[in-house]
């Protein structure tokens, strides 16, 4: 039986990732050694590292002024490491799920934080609008994509080109205009590669402007200056990010990706608003691309282990909805054929058939 793999991170990779990564892990770059196995320094792995650094800037129109760093330590890290590089005085944050609600808790440790706009009070089902800006931060902080509430930013705030952005879970699924932002960063275990490394593009000369010595590792000019090989970098992750980055290319880049994403969730979100027993979590103008979470009708809540058994039985692996939300949570991440969507969609209908 086929098995269609909706979990939410670490997630499903494409064919072309995996197959490639697991020869390299036999036979890297016909060295007769294992990629697990060699020096970050051969010249080898060096191209992978600038070939990877390169595919991020192509494929998402990376303007000059801009670099690309690869790293370890997750996005968490990325929560603490961009107010030690850039808070000074006061930064602005939106409250729009639980990522950005840590980020906010790191950034306090830095210097002054307004929470700007939050959604907490409705359990995060939809994205904060109409909120003000101020002239005096030194930057402001966006979740673009909130993968356990499933719902996404599809505009971006102005901020004077002071914008920071977590992108972890929706990178390379939609074109951007990456001069509206001082920092976009995403850990990878999403749409890139295995967990392990984390991907940021940095405006240059947003950084050095805080008074604050700043550790090495923790400083981007670091990663910057030394082409993401200061120290050992996640050598396994950052080959198999290489090889998605190559896939998303032959698929003819962000915006062929973009329009097959949409396709995608259309198909789900048509299956759910037409059933009469499931229904979406997120409001309908804010729904995610990557993470479509449902629930069961009020009437049919008691039915929902059955139908998560039932789904399981059938192939379907991680719809699982996480338990700030419940019900069930399909990650349709750029990996993701429309065919398993398909297959999930048919299993709805067939529980349904039965009711």
């Amino acid at each position: 039986m086929k098995k269609h793999n909706f979990f939410a991170g670490p997630s499903i990779l494409s064919d072309y990732t995996i197959k490639s990564t697991a020869e390299a892990v036999i036979d890297f770059a016909g060295m007769g050694l294992s990629i697990l196995e060699i020096s970050h320094r051969e010249k080898e792995f060096i191209a992978v590292m600038d070939n990877a650094r390169s595919l991020v800037k192509e494929l998402l129109d990376v303007p000059q002024g801009y670099d690309v760093v690869f790293m370890g330590g997750g996005a968490s890290t990325q929560f603490c490491m961009v107010p030690y590089n850039l808070l000074e005085t006061k930064a602005a944050y939106v409250d729009s799920g639980t990522w950005a609600s840590k980020a906010i808790k790191e950034a306090k440790l830095f210097g002054e934080v307004e929470v700007i706009a939050s959604s907490k009070d409705a359990n995060y089902s939809f994205i904060p609008k109409n909120y003000t800006v101020s002239d005096d931060i030194d930057y402001l902080h966006i979740t673009s994509n909130n993968t356990i509430f499933g719902t996404q930013m599809h505009q971006f705030p102005d901020a004077k080109g002071h914008l920071v952005a977590d992108m972890s879970s929706d990178i390379f699924s939609r074109q951007i205009d990456v001069s509206k932002f001082d920092i976009i960063y995403a850990g990878a275990q999403k749409n890139l590669a295995p967990a392990g490394v984390t991907i940021a593009i940095v405006r240059e000369d947003a950084l050095g402007k805080v008074s604050r010595p700043i550790p090495s590792m923790l400083n981007y000019k670091t990663h910057i200056k030394d082409e993401s090989m200061y120290n050992t970098p996640p050598v396994l992750p950052t080959f198999a990010a290489l090889k998605t980055l190559e896939w998303y290319k032959q698929l003819g880049g962000v915006a062929a990706i973009e329009k097959i994403n949409i396709e995608k969730a259309g198909m789900l979100y048509d299956a759910i608003d037409n059933s009469k027993l499931f229904k979406g979590t997120a409001v309908a103008e804010d729904r995610s691309l990557m993470n479509v979470c449902f629930v069961m009708n009020d009437e049919y809540k008691e039915l929902e282990d059955q139908f998560g058994k039932f789904a399981k039985e059938r192939g379907m692996m991680g719809i699982k909805g996480h338990r700030s939300v419940g019900g069930f949570r399909a990650s349709i991440y750029n990996a993701m054929p429309k065919t398993s969507i398909q297959a999930l969609i048919d299993t709805m209908k067939e529980f349904e058939k039965n009711i």
